[in-house]
């Protein structure tokens, strides 16, 4: 029945739907009741089931329902998971004679469970990225403090709390303690607007600032530790969010395994391609790969190779352990063995231009070698002159 009008403390009951539909796994059942007195809900078969808890889930939720009871109120809002167990409620009145209206509608999408759903797996995702974040953490610190005070106070206390179990303990409470109260605002968010705008904006501002010059004075997370913990909570709370952003079990078992196997063939697809290049490195190192150059390459090298073996000599001229006094005395030309070593060239324009009239294309030295016969070699005085020259070179040290 869609609409049901009574005036008496009747028991309603809820029986879940025998089998599993796609199309509704982020369906709800929204049940409103109206009336003009004040009413109350009570739910008998969860107080039975309280008595002996068989999860831990039904632990919590009988902790929260001592503690937190509905308050009564002429407009009461229930929504039922279509896959739950059966649900039982009745209404229940101060006055012995009054009168409400039950209303039953079915949302086949619920806009916040499919956005619960959609925000854990970003999360879970994004949980790496965002716990490198200076931004997130930032933020993530000043909303923690403004909704949950107790909490980010404690976790700025750590150093100060020796044993880790002190601190679970504590950290537990406190998480149950804010939860408490932000359930407890929810309820009256509208009134305590109307009535208490200015000290909640003054609260907000406070705490905002508080927690994020603490947050500033302590600075973004940099060890990796720290980074690892931020990063494996963010997803434990996607998986939460996960959790209850569906209305099947089922469905979000499977979601969260195959989630965490992602990253599991993730780390497992590294280690491979990690294996393989070494694989490949280590067969690579084994064949002895021979190539001939050019001797456009080989001219490159050369001069390559000759610029390093100069800088090199520039460098153990100007170091402590050279006899400079000693190596000057020798020299025929000083002044331009100071040049060198503080980085002209190592050849003058001169000495240049006769290797190339001896040494260049049409030179005289090399025509000589490339057309004389070995038989009838005279002797050149100019070949001669240049022996020489270099014999004086390598006898005073200088490079030709």
């Amino acid at each position: 029945m869609d609409i049901i009008r009574n005036s008496q403390s009747v028991c309603y009951c809820y029986n879940q739907l025998a089998q599993m539909e796609w199309k509704y796994i982020w369906s709800t059942i929204q049940v409103k009741i109206a009336s003009s007195d004040m009413l109350s809900i009570v739910f008998p078969m969860e107080e039975s089931n309280c008595q002996y808890p068989e999860t831990i889930l039904a632990f919590i939720k009988c902790t929260i329902h001592t503690f937190w009871k509905p308050k009564e109120s002429n407009d009461i809002t229930i929504n039922i998971n279509p896959y739950e167990k059966s649900m039982c409620f009745y209404v229940k009145s101060a006055k012995k004679n009054f009168a409400y209206t039950l209303r039953v509608n079915r949302n086949v999408v619920d806009t916040k469970l499919f956005l619960v759903f959609v925000t854990g797996i970003v999360l879970f995702f994004k949980a790496k990225a965002l716990s490198r974040s200076a931004v997130f953490y930032y933020s993530a610190g000043t909303l923690l403090g403004i909704l949950m005070t107790l909490v980010f106070f404690l976790l700025f206390m750590r150093r100060y709390i020796p044993k880790c179990s002190t601190f679970g303990a504590l950290m537990v409470g406190c998480c149950f303690a804010s939860f408490y109260l932000i359930c407890q605002l929810m309820e009256e968010i509208k009134w305590l607007w109307h009535e208490n705008k200015t000290f909640i904006l003054g609260y907000i501002l406070t705490m905002g600032a508080i927690s994020f010059a603490a947050c500033y004075r302590h600075g973004p997370l940099v060890k990796e530790r720290s980074i690892n913990l931020l990063m494996w909570t963010l997803r434990l709370l996607s998986l939460v969010m996960i959790y209850f952003g569906v209305t099947t079990a089922q469905v979000a078992y499977a979601v969260m395994v195959l989630l965490i196997s992602s990253q599991g063939l993730q780390y497992s697809f590294r280690a491979f391609c990690h294996v393989g290049r070494k694989i490949k490195e280590y067969s690579k190192s084994k064949k002895l790969m021979i190539k001939h150059i050019t001797e456009e390459e080989y001219r490159e090298q050369a001069e390559i190779e000759t610029a390093k073996a100069l800088q090199r000599l520039r460098e153990f001229c100007c170091s402590t352990d050279f006899p400079s006094w000693l190596t000057i005395s020798r020299l025929q030309y000083p002044k331009k063995f100071a040049e060198f070593v503080l980085g002209a060239s190592h050849l003058s324009p001169e000495e240049i231009r006769a290797h190339e009239e001896q040494y260049g294309i049409g030179g005289w030295f090399l025509e000589e070698q490339l057309f004389s016969s070995g038989e009838s070699q005279e002797p050149n005085p100019q070949q001669e002159e240049v022996v020489e020259i270099q014999e004086v070179y390598q006898r005073e040290g200088e490079p030709l």
